[in-house]
């Protein structure tokens, strides 16, 4: 295909590709490339259909970590824009296809995503000593790595009530695993007396950073 040209896959899915010098990529791919001997290309295709691949504005990780004292001026920017805001939290230790799939998930309830994050202390509190692996700033950026993920928060609390009074979620999403009995009270009252809904989410089964630890103490005895 030539640069600028309109083309198929072998699927039959279009994509199309200007080259600014040069390697092409391959079929259906998507991505701007950058550096010596490579050029750069930008092309938009769609790998699955409905699903068209173009080039969003890109959002570092490091701009949408947001500290508390900020979240309230945040919070209202989304109101006054009239989308739907979803809240979730935890520890997000070590990061697995399960936080992913999760994340996702509660992405697809509303049109932006929030996550807290439980700081070091406050994972410490509720999980032991021995616990965070990743540090709570390595946890807050991978999190934000996620192209699901709108922003993140860390707190310092181990209950995410302070947290979740001033993120107010239209939607708080919680894992499968809990229950409207099961959830924090105090979490449940703060989320509902602003207006927002919870949902509850299914988990991955078999993915967790518990296992996840207990997999590798089994290989280092090996």
């Amino acid at each position: 295909m030539e640069a600028g040209q309109l083309g198929s896959d072998e699927r039959g899915h279009q994509h199309s590709c200007r080259q600014d010098g040069g390697r092409p990529p391959s079929v259906g791919s998507s991505y701007a490339s950058h550096g010596e001997g490579f050029g750069s290309w930008e092309c938009t295709g769609r790998l699955s259909p409905g699903l068209a691949l173009r080039q969003s504005p890109f959002v570092g990780f490091s701009e949408k970590i947001l500290l508390p004292p900020s979240l309230t001026a945040w919070r209202e920017s989304i109101r006054q824009s009239g989308r739907q805001l979803v809240v979730t939290n935890g520890c997000f230790d070590l990061l697995h296809i399960g936080h992913a799939t999760y994340l996702e998930a509660a992405r697809a309830l509303g049109d932006l995503l929030l996550v807290g994050v439980n700081s070091d202390a406050s994972v410490r509190r509720l999980k032991g000593s021995s616990r965070p692996i990743r540090v709570e700033g390595d946890r807050a950026a991978l999190i934000a790595a996620l192209g699901c993920v709108d922003a993140v928060c860390v707190f310092d609390e181990t209950s995410a009530e302070r947290f979740l009074g001033l993120a107010q979620p239209d939607v708080w999403a919680k894992g499968a695993d809990y229950t409207l009995e099961t959830l924090n009270q105090a979490e449940r009252t703060t989320v509902e007396k602003g207006g927002g809904r919870i949902a509850f989410l299914p988990l991955v089964p078999g993915r967790s950073t518990t296992l996840t630890l207990k997999r590798l103490e089994e290989v280092a005895q090996q």
